[in-house]
């Protein structure tokens, strides 16, 4: 007999089925999860509305809703209630009912990109974010991880990426791309290696670069051999993505950051290289260590620190007049503004194209595409989500520019989408790409 396979309920059914009880170990979570930091940013806002001006998703549509603070007062009035209140309180207090859960879902996922521009321009400080994605790890907690977002963390749970790329076809694919490129370059030396042990680093990308984009791929394989590194890829693990990041499922995310770690020993590696992916970066740099409670931190670089870096020493040289339109640079907000990688992708444009001109406002200042967060895979929430694009189209417009460039595979899509809506008329290319275009020979 076939197989047959259970078709998952929709988001508005299993929230229909939810038992009532489970609300009750929703508050429960909301208490386990809530660490001082956290109670204390709940705590501690003003209600001064400067963070609405910060928001990409206010900018383009005035209503209430989008204000940060009033996404935080959401999980604000259920801990204050609920949590931290007295008995009476408690009973007095708004909790979690359907209606609630509904308006949870719509604002910390369909209004939040996770961008974190409210919390750089917060008075008192407040990491806004990180109190969203424990209001949405409360949802999860619930199942009730909005369509395309949890079918998306699903498979990465069940095939080891977020595209259900399987090891063979990995394998496969990289071995006809590295035919293609000593085609391509007439050098049978280029390499994309595969399990190789003891190199220089362990090079983790996107699962959408061999599988729609491969020229990204491709051009950190030129950059690296170019620069002489000795790098590896892994057969069982290469996923640089965490969608478990975006719902707050910290236990889970740590599954997935430790697959690397387990991948980097097996290979004995002892950097780990991120491919240009924004939350890629933010959490297997930054937060995997505390979820994997690592007493000795690896070391984990972004590729633009490890290209900028050949460049600086002149292990590779780049010729600009092969890029001779105009370029401009979209900062991610999980690279820039979160994780710290900010000049890199700079040095090295500057290095590979003619002309380099810069969006207003930029670097941890930048507007948010409207691609983080898990937005492109909610369809829900696209509508708004290219609505809100309207204030990086406009920042792009303004610039005048040909080609606009990305380190972030999540903004490219974003981008790729905004362009077309909008009409921009530009071409989006991947960092590396651009770089890899103005290689020549030493």
């Amino acid at each position: 007999m076939p197989e047959i396979k259970t078709i998952k309920k929709s988001w508005a059914e299993r929230l229909a089925d939810l038992p009532p009880d489970r609300l009750k170990t929703a508050i429960q979570t909301l208490a386990d999860i809530i660490d001082a930091p956290s109670a204390d940013g709940l705590e501690s806002c003003v209600r001064c509305g400067l963070c609405a001006d910060s928001c990409h998703y206010f900018l383009d549509d005035r209503d209430l809703r989008n204000i940060p603070a009033a996404k935080l007062n959401l999980v604000i009035r259920v801990f204050r209630g609920q949590v931290a209140g007295s008995g009476r309180t408690r009973r007095a207090a708004p909790g979690l009912d359907a209606a609630a859960i509904r308006e949870w879902a719509d604002a910390l996922y369909g209004r939040c990109t996770l961008c974190g521009r409210c919390m750089v321009n917060c008075t008192m400080g407040i990491q806004i974010p990180t109190v969203i994605r424990k209001g949405r790890a409360v949802l999860a907690s619930l199942d009730l991880i909005p369509d395309g977002l949890d079918s998306t963390v699903a498979l990465a749970r069940e095939t080891g990426n977020t595209m259900g790329i399987t090891r063979e076809d990995w394998v496969e694919t990289t071995a006809w791309l590295e035919e293609d490129l000593r085609a391509e370059t007439s050098d049978p030396s280029i390499r994309l290696p595969m399990d190789a042990s003891g190199v220089d680093f362990l090079y983790a990308v996107n699962p959408r670069e061999p599988k729609f984009y491969p020229l990204t791929l491709t051009a950190a394989a030129k950059l690296f051999h170019a620069a002489g590194r000795s790098w590896t890829l892994s057969s069982k693990a290469f996923d640089v993505t965490n969608y478990a990041y975006f719902i707050g499922d910290d236990a889970l995310a740590a599954r997935f950051a430790a697959r690397l770690r387990e991948a980097m020993d097996e290979l004995n590696v002892k950097t780990l290289v991120l491919s240009e992916c924004g939350h890629g970066f933010a959490s297997n740099r930054w937060e995997a260590a505390a979820w994997l409670s690592e007493k000795i931190g690896r070391d984990v670089r972004s590729v633009l620190e490890v290209v900028a870096e050949d460049i600086r020493e002149g292990r590779i040289r780049l010729d600009p007049g092969r890029n001779p339109k105009t370029y401009t640079l979209h900062d991610p907000c999980q690279l820039v503004r979160m994780g710290g990688v900010i000049e890199e992708q700079r040095e090295i444009l500057r290095h590979s194209v003619r002309q380099f001109v810069e969006m207003t406002p930029n670097r941890k200042d930048n507007y948010c595409c409207g691609g983080g967060g898990g937005q492109l895979s909610m369809s829900l929430y696209a509508p708004r989500r290219k609505s809100a694009g309207r204030i990086k189209a406009e920042q792009i417009a303004r610039t005048k520019a040909q080609v606009v460039a990305s380190p972030c595979h999540n903004c490219l899509d974003q981008l790729a989408e905004l362009n077309k809506h909008y009409k921009l008329g530009v071409d989006i290319k991947s960092v590396l790409e651009i770089a890899a275009e103005a290689l020549f020979p030493k």
